[in-house]
């Protein structure tokens, strides 16, 4: 999705702590189109079935194998423990938002599984103990209805903010079911609006107006499955009568259109649509009083924030505007209603242009400012930024301990304030109340410690990659720990999307291995956004190769200074992460002794035919472009499984419910590896989408498995 929804519209739902591919929004219940001509020499397309009863019978089969082995391990229950008890622990930090002159927050802990959204008073919540009123108890509703839900986030209108959408999930999945919720009573409204599940995604243009990207027909979902018409719903209307005010074509790569509604601190209100184009490419459209107008911005770009009456950009190409140059990773100001009177002839106003070495993970606003969260070396910077009189912008840092990844949790238009987390591999998370007008910050929760880090210590290292690039990574591990190659590490890294791989404080990691004497890396290599655009790009497609040169070279980095040794060495990696793993370990055997491979991409030269695939081309490139799929040949995990290897045993999970991925790339890789007499660990979460899981329970469930097969395979 290219237009970055402010931290406000963003889920509720807890983070699961992957970094996963892609932003997904609302994907779903209908399947994307084949593309792909279905392999013929490919014994196993019919685990391609997501749902059927012989593919989920050898499920059940798979999983009852590897659970034998796992989880009747004398150390499971200890390490199941362990992670369920930071899971629901109640002194977690609960994820403030600025919501209707009040504190909302959505909680999940033993005693609510699915969830509950609730509420205080900002001085309440500042307090040890804040005083928290239910607004919405998902475990009451879903037992009510005999539904399977889960939340997936809420879209509420601005500026009243007493109405809101709240998006339900059945088990996990990427589709959604939306119904419209009243704050003032804490009831779904009578008559109110409700979309049906679906891959949809809606904004809301006036009190009683939306604008809803959904299809109404089979052939109104682009290649990818995604719908690409926006229509304008009315209240009152049935649905079927919503009125087309923008339509794509069903060619259309990405996630499908996307309408948003920006409202800033000063009565601002802006409509606008994004239409992808490719993975990374997208139109953008303002709507008002003229129909909907093109925007003459680059494609590579998103829109962030209204603050001001400026439209805030963030450009992830160059972008030339008569004798002016914007660098890619700059952010720039454009008046809106210099954009409404004239969309095509565009003034862009500098904000920021970062080093070589930075680029900006996060933009938000408050009333009258924009906050900047900016990677410095990978190490996190908060700055204000307010546009002068004369048509300057300034920036002035807020100070935060300088070696911590910061984060916005949500920042209020109504007033000056938000909040801003610090986090760091040993140093537990805290929450502060950040005022952008003063410039001041105050730590108002603060996560107490989940394991006992005194005997550990962080360093940020660097590697040579293949071409002599330097990538740097960060390594935990024991004080004055030994150089002899014997510690039980597990290296992890992302690689693609422009994702930023940064420093966090992970109480299940640092109690189920740190604590007990393992070592933990995260690499930073190509592919993800840590240095901007440009760190990005040099991985896409064709060029993909540098992204596995990367983490190899840190592999054996980690061998050179003595840190651990491939008996040692453990690596983990989910979504595009897992594609990492799996073209490693087909790669590399000889470096690793524990694969853990999570919700993965690996049957490349099919991933376009399965679920969401064609959204990514822009990322991997396309099986019908020749020299594209003769590279994806080269590296698919799926297809460059061969006999007679020394290939490590893996544990390989996913989700049946992944409707963005799908299950059908790891149930493959598995099936082919029994076929080739391999041994390995296959497990499937039934429930819980992309990623580890929908309820607590299954998230520290599949942690536990996770640490005891690496603690079997690297320890023992």
């Amino acid at each position: 999705m290219h237009f970055s929804r402010k931290s406000k519209a963003a889920s509720l739902a807890a983070a699961l702590g992957l970094a996963l591919l892609g932003a997904g929004g609302g994907a779903g219940a209908q399947t994307a189109t084949t593309t792909t001509a279905a392999a013929p020499d490919d014994p196993f397309l019919w685990l391609e079935d997501a749902h059927g009863a012989r593919a989920m019978d050898w499920v059940g089969h798979e999983n009852a194998k590897t659970l034998a082995v796992l989880e009747k391990d004398p150390r499971y229950p200890k390490l199941y423990g362990d992670a369920l008890r930071i899971a629901q622990a109640k002194d977690r930090i609960p994820t403030p938002r600025f919501l209707a002159g009040a504190i909302y927050n959505f909680w999940q802990d033993a005693d609510h599984v699915r969830g509950l959204w609730r509420r205080t008073t900002l001085s309440d919540y500042k307090t040890a103990s804040p005083h928290w009123r239910t607004v919405f108890d998902l475990d009451a509703v879903s037992s009510a209805e005999h539904a399977n839900w889960f939340s997936k986030g809420v879209e509420c209108e601005e500026p009243g903010e007493g109405r809101c959408l709240i998006a339900l999930s059945d088990g996990g999945e990427d589709a959604i079911t939306l119904r419209e919720f009243d704050l003032k009573t804490s009831a779904f409204v009578a008559g109110g609006f409700v979309l049906p599940k679906a891959k949809q995604r809606v904004s809301w243009e006036g009190p009683d107006t939306l604008l809803v990207s959904r299809a109404q027909a089979a052939d109104e979902l682009n290649k990818s499955g995604y719908p690409f018409i926006v229509r304008r719903w009315t209240r009152g209307q049935p649905l079927a009568s919503a009125v087309e005010i923008f339509r794509g074509s069903a060619d259309d790569g990405g996630y499908g259109v996307t309408p948003v509604t920006l409202v800033d601190g000063s009565g601002h209100r802006v409509s606008l649509i994004d239409r992808p184009i490719s993975t990374f490419q997208s139109e953008k459209y303002l709507v008002g009083s003229k129909g909907v107008e093109k925007l003459a911005l680059p494609l590579k770009s998103s829109v962030e924030a209204l603050v001001d009456g400026r439209l805030i950009i963030a450009l992830a190409e160059p972008w030339r505007v008569g004798a002016d140059d914007y660098a890619a990773g700059s952010v720039v100001a454009l008046s809106l209603a210099a954009v409404r009177a004239d969309p095509v002839h565009l003034k862009p106003e500098i904000v920021f242009s970062p080093g070589p070495r930075q680029s900006v993970l996060e933009t938000t606003a408050t009333r009258d400012r924009l906050l900047l969260v900016v990677q410095d070396e990978v190490r996190g910077r908060l700055f204000a930024y307010r546009r002068n009189p004369g048509g300057a912008w300034t920036g002035s840092r807020i100070a935060f301990p300088d070696n911590l990844s910061l984060g916005v949790l949500d920042a209020d238009i109504k007033s000056d304030q938000a909040f801003v987390t610090a986090t760091g591999f040993l140093t537990p998370t805290t929450a502060s109340l950040v005022n952008t007008k003063t410039l001041t910050a105050a730590v108002v929760k603060a996560l107490p410690p989940k394991f006992d880090a005194s005997k550990d210590v962080v360093e940020q290292l660097q590697a040579a990659s293949s071409d002599g690039v330097k990538i740097p990574y960060f390594v935990v591990h024991p004080k004055g720990m030994a150089l002899d190659g014997s510690h039980p590490t597990i290296l992890t890294a992302y690689g693609g999307f422009q994702v930023s791989n940064t420093p966090s404080y992970s109480g299940t990691t640092g109690k189920l291995w740190l604590e007990r004497g393992g070592v933990y890396v995260l690499a930073n290599i190509r592919g993800g956004g840590e240095f901007g655009p440009a760190w990005h790009e040099a991985g896409l497609k064709t060029k993909r190769q540098i992204i596995y040169d990367d983490f190899a070279a840190i592999a054996r980095d980690l061998m050179a200074r003595g840190i651990t040794s491939p008996r040692r060495l453990g690596i983990e990696g989910g979504s595009n992460g897992g594609l990492l793993m799996g073209v490693e370990f087909t790669q590399h055997p000889e470096l690793w002794r524990a694969v853990d491979i999570a919700v993965p991409l690996l049957d490349m030269l099919r991933f376009e035919s399965i679920a969401a695939g064609t959204s990514w081309v822009g990322e991997y490139g396309s099986v019908s472009v020749p020299e594209e799929r003769a590279f994806l040949a080269k590296i698919s995990p799926y297809n460059n499984l061969k006999p007679g290897m020394d290939y490590p045993e893996p544990f390989i999970w996913t989700t049946t419910k992944d409707d963005r991925v799908g299950p059908q790339h790891a149930r493959k890789f598995a099936a082919k590896l029994a076929a080739l007499g391999y041994p390995y660990l296959f497990y499937e979460v039934v429930e819980g989408g992309h990623g580890s899981g929908a309820s607590q329970e299954e998230q520290a469930r599949t942690s536990a498995l996770q640490m005891v097969y690496f603690t079997r395979k690297l320890m023992d």
